[in-house]
């Protein structure tokens, strides 16, 4: 079978999973809200940056994004729904490109537009403190948010097609983005700047310290995501469906 009817029927495979549309739409409505919440903030707080309080919704938003590209793979391991996809399209490796891509477009579609309705929020929240953002760094902030969020989505169908389970991917990523990520980052100081969220939220920020700028960290998530997905890719080649 050829590339573009195996990529339309993973995308029709999308469309029609209820919850995975329904992610992508509480990516949307949680960042924004949280953007909203943030933009209410001290800005005299002597580490106050405008920048990332105004973006700071997706760092609980991307939960929503992890959810969707766990979700979209570990599907194809319920009631025997890998068979009948491989059944119909025997290249593994060009099923599981076809699966990445699917996921990728739409994470990087809405994180766009969820990265601007944040942005939005946030200033009109911060008001006259965040009159200092220039027109540069507020649409690098966008483009990279938008980024980062379509490849914490594919880190985690990587990490879901390792482990066959959307359940155990997402016990794994969850708290791990969410609590040892940050006890980590305050145990071990500069290192985790290569964590795979920690390294690309630096795109978020106004200023940041350290050995990675916006786009070397954006850089550094994308080799975690390439990692996962070569390790998933593997997994889908090797083990019985």
């Amino acid at each position: 079978m050829e590339f573009t009817p195996v990529l339309r029927s993973e995308w029709l495979k999308v469309r029609t999973l209820r919850s995975l549309p329904g992610a992508l739409l509480a990516l949307l409505a949680v960042t924004t809200a949280f953007s909203a919440i943030a933009g209410a903030s001290d800005a005299a707080d002597p580490g106050f940056d405008p920048l990332f309080t105004a973006l700071s919704g997706v760092i609980p938003g991307q939960i929503a994004a992890v959810t969707f590209g766990a979700m979209a793979v570990s599907s194809e391991f319920q009631q025997g729904a890998l068979r009948l996809s491989l059944a119909a399209v025997p290249q593994r490796g060009r099923w599981f490109a076809a699966k990445a891509a699917v996921i990728a477009l739409p994470a990087l579609l809405v994180g766009l537009v969820t990265a601007f309705a944040a942005l939005l929020v946030g200033r009109a929240g911060l008001g006259a403190a965040a009159d200092g953002l220039g027109t540069g760094e507020q649409v690098r902030g966008v483009v990279g948010c938008g980024v980062y969020l379509m490849l914490m989505a594919l880190f985690a169908a990587g990490i879901a097609a390792l482990l066959r389970s959307g359940v155990a991917t997402l016990s794994l990523l969850v708290p791990f983005i969410l609590v040892v990520s940050f006890v980590i980052g305050d145990a071990t100081g500069t290192v985790a700047d290569f964590l795979p969220d920690k390294a690309g939220q630096l795109v978020l920020r106004e200023t940041y310290d350290g050995t990675l700028g916006p786009w070397s960290g954006l850089g550094v998530t994308a080799l975690w995501t390439a990692a996962a997905l070569l390790a998933g890719a593997w997994s889908v080649r090797r083990r019985d469906a």
